[in-house]
């Protein structure tokens, strides 16, 4: 058999000289055009699911998320295993399909099982979300945002927050963004328990009148002389004075407001972490990329992203 393979090869030289150039020409197409990275993509398709129940201890969410979860996403068309782990505040269940399942597919068979297990969690629990689709390598690049001395660290969240993770994410490839350390800005309502008691107001009024203060309502529409109207109250907060003036309940005719009965400011959320680079404050932005995605092309495109 072999022969015959050699001496139909020789008879045929020029067929075979072809043949091997197409083969080369291909292959070194195909091998250009392969994604680049440090690790095969050896993982079978899987689904991150995950759940927030602040206030809980590990053991009752394990039992009243955790569980639940668990047992609506498997047995699901495709499933071959799901994997879990509970802490304290946070639930995360991973599902894993069976190899060649389109990821996009595994996706929404997880959602239309949470669908249904959703109306069952807990009060006070979070609405089970799916994490994005990352590859294996996780995380490619750490990028730190840094500033001069009369930089704040909130002035340097905020910049990471609103301006550069937004362009990061807009790059085709990226998967998430992840930010750590800096200072997150929010509205503050420091209570006085004297301007309470002096007011007559309770901390409950405060709480619900807060709540209810950065909303918009739509009022229907008004219609004279076949012309529609649209009727709506904005009631969105655009400054700390806002949030001052908001009533919280009426004494003897008289209005108490938030700021009468508190110190309203912006202040810094609790930390979570800190970053610092070069020994310096600073935030640090983890960027994750997609499956499939070529490392170096894409960390050439966050570099000329970040330069421009």
């Amino acid at each position: 058999m072999l022969d015959r393979v050699i001496r139909w090869s020789i008879d045929n030289h020029f067929l075979v000289a072809v043949a091997a150039g197409v083969l080369l020409i291909s292959g070194t197409i195909t091998a250009l055009r392969m994604p680049v990275d440090v690790f095969p993509d050896l993982t079978a398709p899987t689904v991150t699911v995950l759940t927030e129940a602040h206030g809980m201890a590990p053991e009752e969410v394990e039992a009243l998320v955790t569980f639940r979860i668990e047992t609506a996403v498997n047995g699901a068309t495709g499933v071959r295993r799901v994997r879990s782990s509970t802490s304290q505040g946070i639930s995360i269940v991973w599902v894993e399909f069976d190899w060649g399942t389109d990821i996009f597919r595994a996706r929404q068979i997880v959602n239309e099982k949470l669908q249904l297990v959703a109306a069952g969690l807990p009060g006070g629990v979070g609405m089970p979300s799916l994490a994005p689709i990352s590859s294996i390598m996780g995380e490619i690049m750490l990028i730190a945002v840094t500033g001069s001395g009369s930089v704040t660290p909130m002035e340097m969240r905020t910049v990471a927050d609103w301006t550069l993770r937004r362009r990061l994410l807009a790059i085709p490839g990226v998967a998430q963004v992840i930010p750590l350390g800096g200072e997150v800005r929010e509205y503050q309502i420091l209570v006085d328990p004297n301007r309470l008691a002096a007011f007559d107001v309770t901390l409950e009024e405060v709480v619900r009148a807060a709540e209810g203060s950065n909303v918009n309502a739509s009022g229907g529409v008004f219609m004279d002389r076949g012309q529609e109207y649209l009727i709506r109250a904005t009631g969105r907060v655009q400054a700390l004075e806002d949030v001052a003036l908001t009533v919280v309940a009426a004494r003897n005719g008289t209005p108490i407001t938030i700021g009468d009965v508190s110190e309203v400011r912006i202040g810094a959320a609790t930390r979570l972490g800190e970053g610092s680079a070069n020994a310096a404050r600073a935030v640090i932005l983890t960027v994750l990329k997609q499956p499939g995605t070529n490392t170096l092309e894409l960390t050439d495109r966050i570099d000329r992203e970040i330069t421009n």
